[in-house]
């Protein structure tokens, strides 16, 4: 189906320190190959949940009954370990980066490389599409999406143009937008402009950076003590909320102290300087340029 290469692979497989009969949770299953590696490590009474709201995912769950596979979004984790009457994990992983598989079917609307319907949703059962978000959102609305979640410069002006262009028809397909926008387009690295706001709307849709962020929030109490927290992150505004998050056990990053002024966090971090692609990784996946990984230990 296209999925993509496993980014930083054997560094999280390592990052998350696996107990043969222990239990882990995959949040982000997509094509399974860091699912596979987990099953490698467990035992016979090992066990992995495997999250994907994008239920294509599916017909990639390996025949292996130590596997559940769980199509839904990863903001219920803690209602699925309850259903499944789990109380503590081993180990959570989480690899937040598109799959190729999405990028790379025209109809799913997520890359800018050809002209396709402008949908972008990561679950196909979702009601809002990008262009949906394109046509009703209002101007300042729209500004502020592109300036928070793609940090795209001129914010303000490309919202404008893109009320302009909608009044005239729809904008519907990715090349619709583009022609909304075009004089923003900067001629050199075109490339770079469009994967911000690109990013700006499929953050937007999906609603991602709440997902990650009550994600984050329930991994605590889910975690058995000495169990490890592993993400892979791919732009600084969810870089941003784990790092904070595995620093403090809040969003904010703050860390709480006690009477007598000890710091209380949840978390111990195993890796201090962030983790990056090796060269090699990077020169054979590109997409694994940006990614960063993190990793944490429950106290």
């Amino acid at each position: 189906m296209g999925y993509h290469r496993p980014v930083l692979l054997q560094e999280s497989i390592e990052g998350l320190n696996i107990r043969p009969g222990g239990m882990y949770v995959d949040l982000t299953f997509g094509g399974g190959g860091h699912s596979r590696e987990v099953l490698k490590k467990l035992g016979t009474h090992g066990r992995l949940l495997a999250f994907d709201q994008d239920l294509e995912a599916e017909a990639n769950v390996p025949d292996d009954e130590r596997i559940i596979f769980i199509g839904a979004n990863f903001r219920y984790l803690r209602n699925f370990l309850k259903y499944h009457a789990i109380d503590k994990v081993h180990g959570i992983l989480a690899d937040l980066g598109i799959s190729s598989h999405q990028i790379n079917s025209p109809e799913r609307g997520f890359s800018f490389k050809s002209d396709q319907a402008l949908d972008m949703r990561m679950d196909l059962r979702s009601e809002t599409k990008a262009s949906q978000v394109l046509n009703r959102y209002s101007q300042e609305a729209l500004a502020d999406v592109f300036r928070r979640y793609g940090e795209v410069q001129h914010a303000k002006a490309i919202a404008a143009a893109v009320v302009r262009a909608r009044m005239e028809k729809p904008l519907t397909t990715t090349g619709d937008l583009e022609a909304a926008i075009s004089k923003f387009i900067p001629r050199n690295h075109p490339s770079k402009f469009l994967a911000r706001l690109y990013q700006s709307l499929r953050i937007e849709v999906n609603h991602e950076l709440d997902a990650l962020g009550e994600m984050l929030l329930q991994t605590a109490g889910c975690m058995d003590a000495g169990g490890r927290l592993v993400v892979i992150t791919y732009h600084s505004l969810e870089d941003r909320m784990v790092k904070n998050y595995m620093r403090s056990g809040n969003l904010e990053g703050v860390i709480g102290k006690d009477f007598y002024g000890n710091e209380q966090t949840p978390w111990r971090l195993v890796n201090r300087n962030v983790i990056t692609p090796s060269r090699e990784e990077t020169e054979q996946n590109r997409r694994a340029r940006s990614a960063k990984l993190r990793i944490a230990e429950r106290n």
